[in-house]
């Protein structure tokens, strides 16, 4: 009979060890040297010496829970929202914020050497955002407590599944912010109160709109009580159980608008969350990509038309790409909505290019293309987008570990012209990056 080895995990150490911090990862983390190897801990600042307990021990790395600041930066600050110890929300408010772009400009950098062995260069600052009240998009998570027999309404702890309950949140718009206790209370006066998922928030320039998540069949009492609520508050209200939304208020469709332009949308649909960060992001698109009265534009994974609609007053023609029936339908809707001639969307899963081969989307020649995936990249377009002899290419990211991997296989037709970075998410580990290649 063969056995097998199973190693076994090395023992933790029972007592908090002592550790300095040498410098951030690109998600504010703090890293450390514990026994010869990188030690990740988070609420610490460069130089900071630190009493940690180790949480995870593997071969070449270490996990650790920071038990106290033993020698504290002079950087560091006190965090302004009384809930930062637990919530998972944001992980560094405890620096400044030019110390947290300085790590994320950083941690791109050095993820691009390793990763696609590309030496990027100091890269353009586009915008920075105010540190308080920029997300004007969240969604609040939703917890029966048996012991309690309530529900609770807040954030996930830091790593962890369990709830953080907050009664506002300082990150958010103070209209957003302000919701969250009468929620709450509101919830908590439902017969099917154990059956809320999750509550999705928006403060746009339509005003209010509140999605709540409910996984079972409310009753006819508890969605006039909802109902009521979101009359009270001003708020366009939609109710999920299976497949997409549906909107008890019989008020206009929600809207943001972006210079003259007016973008509708549905709760469920993805915006930026940062209003005033987004406006600089899609300017600096247009101008990097920098079309022209004759160019023909491609835009993968165009959602409710952000980009699209932008760049199609400068354009001949741009055509949209979208995974989701609903957003190709919604784009099209604002193209029209905004009295646009020149544009046309189509539904294709970016996941499986080669399923498209034959579409004639894919069959025309583009002189300039833009891509902005989700978190998990564009692997599968990079090699179709390699060959494309498009003019330019500009590539939006909210995920620099995908973004490297993407970009290194743009290298065998594209050369890396520019790189630029915005402030969209402070005082969290998320970054969002955008890159330019010129046909080679």
């Amino acid at each position: 009979m063969v056995q097998f080895f199973k190693p076994q995990p090395k023992a933790l150490p029972s007592q908090a060890v002592e550790i300095t911090i040498d410098n951030l990862d690109h998600h504010l983390t703090g890293v450390g040297r514990y026994q010869g190897k990188a030690c990740f801990v988070e609420g610490v600042l460069p130089g900071e010496k630190v009493r940690v307990q180790i949480t995870e021990q593997k071969k070449q790395y270490a996990h650790g829970r920071l038990r106290q600041v033993l020698t504290p930066s002079a950087a560091r600050l006190e965090p302004f929202c009384p809930a930062f110890h637990q919530c998972g929300g944001c992980n560094a408010q405890m620096m400044p914020q030019q110390v947290q772009c300085q790590a994320k400009q950083d941690g791109v950098q050095r993820l691009f050497r390793q990763l696609a062995k590309i030496e990027l260069p100091a890269p353009l600052w586009i915008a920075n955002s105010p540190p308080q009240a920029y997300r004007r998009v969240c969604r609040l998570a939703v917890k029966y407590e048996k012991s309690q027999r309530a529900v609770q309404v807040g954030f996930r702890q830091k790593q962890s599944q369990a709830l953080v309950e907050i009664e506002g949140c300082p990150v958010l718009t103070p209209a957003l912010s302000v919701l969250i206790s009468p929620l709450r209370s509101m919830l908590n006066t439902l017969s099917s109160y154990r059956d809320i998922g999750h509550i999705e928030l928006y403060d746009t320039e339509s005003g209010l709109a509140m999605l709540v998540r409910h996984n079972g069949k409310p009753s006819t009492k508890d969605k006039e009580i909802l109902l009521a609520f979101a009359q009270q508050h001003e708020s366009v209200l939609y109710l999920q159980t299976t497949g997409y939304p549906e909107a008890l208020t019989d008020v206009p469709p929600s809207f943001y608008e972006l210079n003259d332009q007016r973008f509708y949308f549905q709760p469920g649909d993805f915006l930026q969350v940062n209003a005033a960060v987004n406006q600089r992001l899609v300017q600096h698109v247009c101008d990097w990509l920098a079309p022209q009265t004759t160019d023909r534009v491609l835009d993968l994974f165009c959602g409710v038309g952000n980009f699209t609609l932008p760049l199609a007053r400068y354009a001949a023609s741009v055509t949209g790409i979208e995974g989701v029936d609903e957003m190709v339908q919604r784009a099209t809707h604002n193209a029209n909505q905004n009295q646009l001639v020149n544009t046309e969307f189509h539904r294709a899963d970016l996941t499986k290019m080669a399923e498209y081969a034959n579409a004639a989307w894919q069959q025309q020649c583009y002189d300039l293309i833009l891509l902005d995936p989700g978190r998990t990249g564009a692997e599968e377009v990079m090699p179709w987008l390699a060959k494309s002899k498009a003019r330019r290419i500009v590539y939006v990211s909210c995920n620099p570990v995908t973004a490297a991997r993407d970009c290194a296989l743009l290298q065998s037709g594209y050369t890396l012209k520019q790189w630029g970075l915005l402030d969209m998410f402070p005082h969290t580990g998320h970054v969002e990056s955008l890159f330019l290649f010129e046909q080679k």
